[in-house]
């Protein structure tokens, strides 16, 4: 699959002056959680990009939960890391796929070619014995150039001409609480309106991601060409529909940056409790 490497791969390119490895390991509600795991072991030569410093700008009344990053800010952590436009990155969390994820879809969206998620993250790797450091490594600067893809976003007022023009929207949360039964982080319960419920969870298998063919099958009901949208509660969990879908051959996906927690900001936008 185009978007991932093995872990038996990578173990062979450890050694590759033009990888750099990205150690993206976060806990929702727990920020400092990453940081500490990153300090007492990870990948040899790995750096840390945390989910809400490097990964996210600032909250703001608009924008949800995790904004995306000030593109001149992402650029610089690109460079601070020793990464440019030629540099391969390969990113990896827990295993859960959504925090290195969010760094995969910011690659792609600033125009970066080579990127790729550990498949199976730390977790794997730590339990084949692979080898782990906890020496924090320091790369030269260097220079990188950003082409964003702006094809690759969309925000609140795509997503209410989505509604009203019938495009296909992805809520990729819990079922809960797209229902709006339970709403653990957001002020308000339930989804966009339209949005039908592809829970991002179920696109992994023992901690892998699912093949092109049973991803396929999650997204029978949509035709391969046609717009969709993706969304989650603050845009990181849907990533890995949207890097699903792509792998499945979709080619005309966004996410909604902002998602559900960017909609409800805006008072007039309404919000269903239903199927």
């Amino acid at each position: 699959m185009k978007a991932f490497i093995s872990k038996e791969t990578l173990l062979e390119k450890l050694e590759d002056r033009n990888i750099r490895i990205v150690d993206c390991r976060f806990q929702l509600g727990n920020p400092n959680a990453g940081l500490a795991q990153y300090k007492e072991n990870h990948l040899p030569g790995a750096v840390y990009f945390h989910l809400e410093k490097q990964l996210s700008g600032p909250v703001a009344e608009h924008g949800g939960r995790h904004p995306l990053p000030n593109i001149e800010d992402f650029k610089n952590t690109l460079e601070e890391a020793g990464i440019s436009n030629k540099t391969i990155v390969v990113a990896y969390d827990g295993g859960e796929g959504s925090f290195a994820g969010r760094l995969w879809w910011l690659l792609k969206y600033v125009g970066h070619q080579e990127c790729y998620l550990l498949d199976g993250g730390f977790s794997e790797w730590y339990a084949s014995n692979f080898p782990v450091s906890n020496e924090s490594l320091t790369y030269p600067q260097t220079s990188y150039e950003v082409y964003l893809n702006n094809d690759m976003v969309a925000d609140m007022v795509d997503v209410r001409r989505a509604i009203a023009e019938n495009i296909s929207l992805i809520d990729s949360r819990d079922i809960n609480r797209y229902l709006g039964v339970v709403e653990p982080i957001d002020k308000k319960a339930g989804h966009i309106p339209t949005a039908i419920n592809k829970v991002w969870t179920e696109g992994f298998k023992d901690g892998r991601f699912k093949a092109k063919a049973e991803q396929e099958a999650r997204f029978a009901e949509f035709k391969k060409d046609e717009p969709i949208i993706v969304y989650c509660g603050s845009g990181i969990t849907a990533t890995p529909n949207y890097i699903a879908l792509k792998e499945a051959g979709f080619t005309n996906v966004k996410l909604y940056a902002g998602s559900f927690s960017d909609w409800i900001s805006y008072p007039e936008n309404k919000i269903v409790t239903s199927e």
